[in-house]
């Protein structure tokens, strides 16, 4: 990096510790009154007049309830820093301050807890800190800053919304995304990797039909339970015997819902399972051989008509482009040190960043995607990393060095894909 860069840097972040107090309210805030994927009303609410007393253009609504803020800065690229808003069904465990006690009807109607217990609080704080921070060094880089506050991550509805919504038509079409993640590294510290970063996650349901009998005869049955153990047993022997070795797939069978009541033989059974891979191709081995085994087990049991199986939802790899993804770690390594920021393994988590990016049925723009460490580090120490990850009803930032760091490496991060003025 050279001079320039830093002291651009250095110039842009000298308003961090005036924006940090407004910046940290705001994380609170959102922390204490989460609101689940697709319903983020006032979380969106929130963002857009944050956006808009930052100077840039706002649009809400995009894709529901997602919000685009544009700052148009002279000639140069077009930079989309991108920040999922939604909470998850999971009851806070933290003992926080600030902890949620919010409780909501579902979109099945059921009332359900609310916690931000994957970080999305602190990520749109980070994005919304990130344009103030930009705004207020304007004359420091040139080109077009696209905020993106995304919502539905968590069920892999929401990048899709906005692009079906004209993210990229109604809107300059970025040059390249970029987003951060908050993950159980300790405070301070930054992972990433390029390439193939997180994996596609595709959600299948497998429904076995039978035949119901009273559990005292059971040779009146054709018995979908058994028919499912056996089924899940098989379902093991993808991965271990059809992949090649060192191949990235998981399959795991997740949910197995059948029957009412103890002496009931029910007439039908259902699978559910998360099948992780980086390659499409990978998945399309193991879905047909799901079904396969699912077809073969029905037959095999004498069912009175073949299994159904679908996917349920969907998302594709996160990709990480070379090039981009050398200029946001150098940038970052340069900033905060060779011992904060670590090329790491891929993950097998997903998520739908990856339909902004170079995958199949992607928007195609060159991305980067990287990871916030967040647990307090003498904490990390002590337990040796057996801290609580994503989704943990007790997963919670050392907010103050997670907030700071998250400000400070996004605004690095899109400071490296800005041009210079």
């Amino acid at each position: 990096m050279t001079t320039e860069q830093q002291s651009r840097e250095a110039a842009v972040l000298n308003h961090l510790s005036a924006i940090y107090p407004d910046i940290e309210a705001f994380y609170t805030d959102l922390h204490e009154h989460p609101e689940l994927s697709m319903q983020e009303v006032q979380t969106s609410a929130k963002v857009a007049s944050r956006l808009k007393d930052a100077g840039l253009e706002v649009t809400s609504g995009v894709g529901g309830t997602g919000v685009v803020g544009i700052l148009h800065n002279g000639s140069g690229p077009t930079v989309m820093v991108r920040g999922d808003m939604d909470a998850l069904p999971i009851e806070e465990k933290t003992g926080l301050p600030y902890a949620s006690t919010v409780k909501v009807k579902n979109r099945d109607g059921q009332v359900v807890p609310v916690g931000h217990m994957c970080g999305h609080d602190l990520h749109t704080s980070c994005l919304v800190g990130t344009a103030s921070l930009l705004a207020q060094g304007k004359q420091t880089w040139s080109g077009t800053l696209m905020i993106v506050a995304q919502p539905g991550e968590e069920t892999m509805q929401g990048a899709k919304a906005m692009l079906d919504d004209g993210l990229f038509t109604r809107f300059p079409k970025p040059d390249v995304a970029l987003a951060q993640h908050t993950m159980f590294f300790p405070a301070g510290t930054i992972g990433y990797h390029p390439g193939y970063t997180l994996a596609a996650e595709h959600n299948v349901r497998i429904r076995l039909f039978g035949v119901g009998a009273h559990g005292s005869m059971p040779q009146k049955s054709i018995d979908p339970v058994v028919m499912a153990s056996a089924l899940v047993m098989r379902l093991q022997t993808i991965v271990s015997r059809e992949i090649v070795p060192g191949e990235m797939s998981v399959v795991t069978v997740g949910a197995i819902n059948s029957g009412t009541r103890y002496n009931i033989i029910p007439d039908a059974a259902e699978l559910e399972l998360s099948i992780r891979t980086f390659k499409d191709e990978v998945f399309q081995h193991i879905y047909s051989a799901l079904t396969r085994m699912a077809q073969a087990e029905a037959a095999a049991s004498n069912a009175p008509k073949p299994p159904e199986v679908s996917i349920m939802e969907a998302s594709q790899a996160t990709y990480n482009d070379a090039e981009p993804t050398r200029q946001v770690a150098a940038g970052l390594t340069q900033y905060f040190g060779a011992d904060r920021v670590k090329e790491i393994a891929a993950m097998t988590a997903s998520e739908d960043f990856s339909l902004y990016g170079h995958v199949p049925g992607g928007a195609g723009v060159p991305s980067c995607y990287y990871f916030l460490g967040i647990t307090n580090p003498e904490l990390y120490k002590e337990k040796k990393g057996d801290v609580p990850g994503p989704h943990s009803p007790y997963y919670a930032p050392d907010r103050e060095p997670s907030l700071k760091t998250g400000l400070q490496a996004l605004t690095i991060a899109a400071l490296s894909q800005l041009g210079k003025t």
